[in-house]
């Protein structure tokens, strides 16, 4: 199915998903953190990456975003090696939220999901009623519409991260890309974001992947989850699959029973207690 996409027609190669990785390898200064990584991301689904620190999730992340360059392999987005592609193209398409970005100070919420519009801008075309509509419904999605008039640096970190989500979504590409989206916050927080995030993929259709730290709640939520270990995939598929005892073991040097939640059918992990360490007291 061809689908109109900000004036442009972009038909996805039959059979193959929107974004796509083929053998990559990339890293910094020469040295190789990520190897020969092939995946395919599910159309409309949410994808999410974990495994120990310095394993390559950010690595592979910011190669698929065309902002770090590969030294082997390819990515592809809509068909074409996003490396080959001009960059204003690729942020019409594909949306990159890195690790703790940081607001200007002063800068207002709705300014700041304003940039998201920015790839879309020209000398031909300057803001419109088109983006204006664009943001509020962004911000309206992200639930931070009555914080649009405050500064950024006013919010609690929860909040701030919600007015990132919205300048992704302000950017209106079909793929998202967030890393780390969740450090630092609340589990309740997390929880909210996921949400929120799960929603965009399943409701509105759009590709979503995700950096994660927290084992429980990539599960929770991941209807792809991909374990990476030393620059490689360990272990991929659905939840139900991907995320078992064997593979905490391999990829986290984690023991841990994997058990399943009553009432959403999705794993848990609970790390096994070390042996003689006594119970707190009752």
């Amino acid at each position: 199915m061809i689908r109109q996409l900000h004036g442009m027609q972009i038909a996805p190669t039959a059979g193959r998903p929107r974004l796509s990785v083929e053998g990559v390898s990339a890293g910094y200064g020469g040295a190789s953190i990520v190897q020969d990584v092939s995946l395919d991301v599910p159309d409309g689904a949410l994808t999410v990456l974990v495994g120990p620190n310095g394993c390559g999730k950010s690595t592979l992340l910011k190669a698929m975003a065309r902002v770090l360059p590969v030294s082997a392999g390819r990515v592809l987005l809509d068909g074409e090696p996003v490396h080959a592609t001009p960059t204003r193209d690729v942020a019409r398409r594909l949306a990159l939220l890195p690790q703790g970005p940081v607001a200007p100070e002063g800068l207002r919420v709705r300014e700041l999901v304003a940039q998201g519009r920015f790839p879309h801008q020209s000398l031909l075309r300057q803001w419109s009623r088109e983006d204006a509509r664009t943001v509020e419904g962004a911000m309206a999605a992200a639930d931070v519409a009555q914080f649009a008039d405050r500064p950024v640096s006013d919010l609690s970190g929860g909040q701030r991260q919600r007015c990132w989500i919205a300048m992704v979504l302000a950017q209106e590409t079909e793929v998202i890309l967030l890393d780390e989206p969740t450090t630092f916050l609340d589990l309740k927080v997390q929880i909210d974001l996921m949400t929120l995030l799960r929603r965009i993929a399943r409701d509105e259709g759009r590709t979503l992947v995700v950096v994660l730290h927290e084992l429980n709640v990539a599960a929770a939520f991941a209807d792809l989850l991909v374990m990476m270990k030393d620059g490689r995939i360990a272990s991929q598929g659905p939840v139900g699959q991907a995320f078992t005892a064997e593979a905490l073991a391999d990829v986290f040097g984690l023991e841990a029973s994997v058990l399943t939640d009553p009432e959403s059918g999705r794993p848990v992990c609970v790390p096994r207690v070390a042996r003689g360490l006594p119970l707190a007291a009752q």
